[in-house]
């Protein structure tokens, strides 16, 4: 099974970041997006499984701290005199959606382990973007985001030992890394967080 902490299965190449932040108006844009919509998550995973009360009380703070994130993005942005953009599709995102089961359990596990990926994948492209940006405060906002996105990544595992055994789990997160390895590794770079 890939590691609990991060169960990514490829590396981002670390010459992704220099990439990414080229354009980091850009980069702020497409990651207050990223910010809103994992707020929005949490809050349509509580809406769609609200029979499945041990999710409950943990979704609630993770889309209370997204939508604080989102705050802290749109701080950012403003301070730079940026707007916020319409969301545009996420290729990376549209592609991990794609092995998505139907059947209410198993869609259930599988977005609980999309999350974990998308979060990890987030975690490690901000610890890459916090280690090669310049400006001090920047790099610190980045550090502590990278490992909050971190803990979420661990968190919907967590989450899913509720009502999922361990090899169930274990098996499904392995099948999914796989296939987000292959979809990450094929990503075009961008002044995106994807």
């Amino acid at each position: 099974m890939p590691d609990l902490i991060s169960p990514l299965t490829v590396a981002t190449d670390p010459g992704w970041a220099a990439v990414a932040i080229k354009d980091f108006d850009a980069f702020l844009q497409d990651h207050a997006n990223c910010e809103r919509k994992a707020s929005a998550l949490a809050m349509s995973l509580i809406v769609r499984y609200a029979d499945r009360e041990k999710i409950l009380s943990p979704l609630i703070a993770l889309a209370q701290e997204e939508l604080s994130h989102f705050r802290q993005v749109f701080d950012l942005m403003q301070a730079r005199g940026l707007r916020l953009v319409k969301d545009s599709p996420d290729p990376y995102v549209n592609q991990l959606l794609s092995v998505l089961r139907h059947g209410r359990n198993e869609r259930f596990l599988d977005q609980l382990l999309l999350a974990t990926l998308i979060e990890s994948r987030g975690a490690e492209r901000f610890r890459l973007v916090s280690e090669t940006l310049e400006e001090t405060a920047l790099k610190a906002f980045y550090e502590r985001l990278w490992k909050s996105e971190a803990g979420h990544g661990v968190l919907f595992v967590e989450l899913a030992r509720h009502y999922f055994s361990a090899d169930e789990i274990d098996t499904r997160l392995a099948e999914m890394a796989a296939h987000e390895g292959t979809v990450i590794a094929k990503l075009e770079w961008r002044s995106a967080l994807h």
